[in-house]
């Protein structure tokens, strides 16, 4: 039996489908992914395409890829950050197919992105002014994402030294170390800078204090747009629309979201004082009387006192006890529905009706029900004709 050759480029096919091509979604747009080729992926194929196209031709960096139908039917989303692995390429119209997600180390889902290590919160010290309970409602809700936290200063040209020192002091009592920095004069940039290389950050923070701007001073060839803060509400106006991963010259990935004023607090009001640092330094010394203790009113609080940030703890704690009684509404309303198929694969919702009161008996019952009734009606003819 003689053994078929293969031709050139046939080898390089096969060597194509052995070597697997893995990247990183950078950003998504509709249904549509970027995704950055690894670059082991990338010098692989590098190698074997000049096999198989001319020298003027080479790998891209990027594919614009879409997600192949069989990860729609399984529910499974493509976020920013995802690890994927692509199938079919097209070098030369540079297009590709997400045919796997890798499990994710991480998730944050608002914004959606996936595998991030890092949370960089960027506020302004002034312009616009920085408010204390603002800051702590972006704290709490960045340490409930896990991921470790860097609180980043912008403008610090605008205040005096006197007043910087005096808000690094009052962010020590908090559990934080700030660094302070000026884009506008270039100052404190170097140890930023550092705190990033290696990581999967997500940049943070309210409008118009300096996220754009900084993405733009980290990687030169980005260019985002940045825009000014407004004259009568004190507050930045919304540059970023959607979430974006850019690759840092020293290493690691940013992604820059967009600002919101007030971020969301979904947390329940036994887990709000564990994002608090002043709380775990509180109890690393005294302990409560009762373990559920929610620190507000109960007696022989270990937390309960005059500390600066208590009174925020309080209002957030407000907020989860709302958000809670939330849930539970809508879990007994989620219990108190059914799904029912309807013409056409078309589904509907019903409510469900209480079992004792609407149920209908089956025909079994009720056919044994009449035969006993029959049967005791015969008993009572037979006993009275004996009488």
């Amino acid at each position: 039996m003689a053994v078929k050759s293969l031709s050139h480029n046939s080898e390089a096919a096969l060597i194509k489908t052995e070597q697997p091509i893995l990247g990183t979604v950078l950003s998504v747009q509709a249904n549509f992914y970027w995704v950055r080729l690894d670059s082991t992926t990338e010098n692989y194929c590098l190698s074997i395409d000049k096999a198989t196209t001319s020298s003027n031709q080479h790998v891209p960096q990027q594919l614009l890829c879409t997600r192949r139908s069989r990860l729609k039917k399984m529910g499974q989303q493509v976020w920013v950050g995802d690890r994927v692995r692509i199938a079919e390429p097209d070098w030369n119209s540079q297009r590709g197919a997400i045919i796997e997600v890798f499990p994710r180390t991480s998730e944050l889902d608002r914004p959606p992105v996936a595998n991030a290590d890092h949370i960089l919160l960027v506020f302004a010290m002034a312009n616009p002014p920085l408010e204390p309970l603002q800051l702590s409602r972006f704290l709490v809700k960045a340490e409930s994402t896990q991921l470790a936290v860097t609180l980043c200063l912008n403008k610090r040209d605008l205040v005096p030294q006197d007043e910087q020192q005096e808000w690094c002091n009052r962010l020590q009592k908090w559990g934080y170390s700030p660094i302070l920095v000026s884009l506008h004069h270039r100052l404190g940039l170097d140890a930023l800078t550092n705190h990033l290389k290696g990581h999967h950050t997500i940049i943070s923070g309210p409008s118009g204090v300096g996220k754009s701007s900084l993405i733009n001073y980290l990687i030169p060839s980005v260019d985002q747009r940045v825009n000014s803060v407004s004259g009568k509400l004190g507050r930045g106006r919304h540059t970023t629309r959607h979430v974006e991963l850019f690759e840092l010259p020293e290493g690691g990935l940013v992604a820059d979201t967009p600002g919101f004023n007030q971020p969301e607090l979904d947390c329940y009001p036994n887990q709000l004082s564990q994002y608090f640092p002043e709380i775990h330094q509180q109890l690393a010394q005294h302990t409560c009387q009762f373990s559920n203790c929610l620190h507000r009113d109960e007696p022989n609080c270990a937390v309960r006192g005059d500390w600066e940030r208590y009174e925020h703890y309080l209002s957030m704690l407000d907020d989860a006890i709302s958000y809670q009684t939330e849930q539970d509404q809508r879990t007994a309303k989620e219990t108190a529905m059914k799904i029912k198929s309807g013409q056409k694969g078309h589904d509907r919702v019903e409510p469900k009706l209480r079992t004792k009161r609407y149920r209908r008996k089956s025909r079994r019952s009720e056919t044994q029900n009449l035969q006993d009734f029959c049967g005791n009606v015969q008993e009572m003819l037979s006993y009275e004709a004996d009488d």
